[in-house]
């Protein structure tokens, strides 16, 4: 569905994206982690053609890109970091306004509209203002503004960023609903749980570059799935083990307190890059 090939992006001398090289398949959902300054927002908004590449061929849904970009427009829905809904309008007049710029018919706008409100469990808030809302409530319409045309590909940038654990987890469900339901989704977060409990398959970039991608089960097996953690000298100190019988064995050996755990991608990320926390 998304192919990127050699993709390169230059701010000056400065290389942002380097010789970005992936594909996303048809129906997958499909993350892009990395610390500030991977190179991560710059991707998406050269895939959504907010930003030109300097180099590299991109396709979409088996279109160019600059070549075909009102037809890629037309199969992507975008849902950005920040807020941008229009909060002195009401949740149906923020949907009904967008399709109106997708120049969708009365009649088929309205039914989508009553749609997707239900889809995202808001219609019972359709007529409120949307400055009245919570942080949540506010994704979800922007999540159901980007569906409104029937994309195949739906971008989602740090899409729970600022909520709370329950809140973020009620937003994995209606993701899970999209793919389920055969929308392609391409999500950044910065939550590497997010990335692992959603994510067929995960591409981890560093300074521009791609250093890793398979899914995240198979990246925990690179390092090894048992993790044995100790603390010396204050420092938290780990290894990685094939089987637990290996790591018991090895923790067996310290004269201190340990804890054998499963590797995840936390540990994955901290291995590549270096860094504890991507934010």
């Amino acid at each position: 569905m998304i192919v990127i090939e050699g993709l390169v992006k230059k701010f000056g001398e400065r290389t942002v994206v380097d010789n970005l090289t992936l594909t996303v398949e048809q129906g997958e959902t499909f993350g892009l982690l990395g610390p500030n300054g991977a190179g991560k927002t710059t991707t998406i908004r050269i895939l959504t053609m907010l930003t030109k590449p300097t180099d590299g061929r991109i396709s979409i849904n088996g279109w160019q890109i600059p070549d075909n970009d009102l037809e890629i427009k037309s199969t992507i829905g975008v849902v950005p970091q920040h807020l941008n809904l229009d909060i002195d309008l009401t949740a149906r007049e923020n949907l009904d306004l967008h399709g109106r710029l997708h120049h969708i018919p009365a009649g088929e706008r309205n039914k989508r509209i009553d749609e997707l409100l239900d889809y995202v469990e808001l219609s019972e808030r359709s007529k409120d203002m949307v400055q009245t809302f919570s942080g949540g409530m506010k994704r979800r319409l922007m999540i159901a503004r980007a569906l409104l045309h029937r994309p195949k590909v739906l971008f989602l940038d740090e899409p729970t960023v600022g909520l709370d654990p329950q809140v973020r987890r009620r937003l994995w469900d209606l993701v899970r609903k999209l793919n389920h339901d055969g929308i392609t989704v391409l999500l950044t977060t910065h939550y590497i749980e997010e990335a692992e409990n959603l994510c067929k398959r995960v591409a981890i970039m560093d300074k521009g570059k791609l250093i890793a991608l398979n899914s995240p089960s198979a990246l925990c097996r690179r390092l090894g799935d048992y993790v044995v953690e100790w603390s010396d000298k204050g420092a938290t100190e780990y290894r990685f083990f094939s089987t637990r019988n290996e790591a018991a064995s090895f923790a067996g050996q310290l004269s201190t307190d340990t804890m054998i755990r499963r590797s995840n991608l936390e540990d994955v990320f901290v291995e590549l890059t270096g860094r504890k926390v991507v934010g």
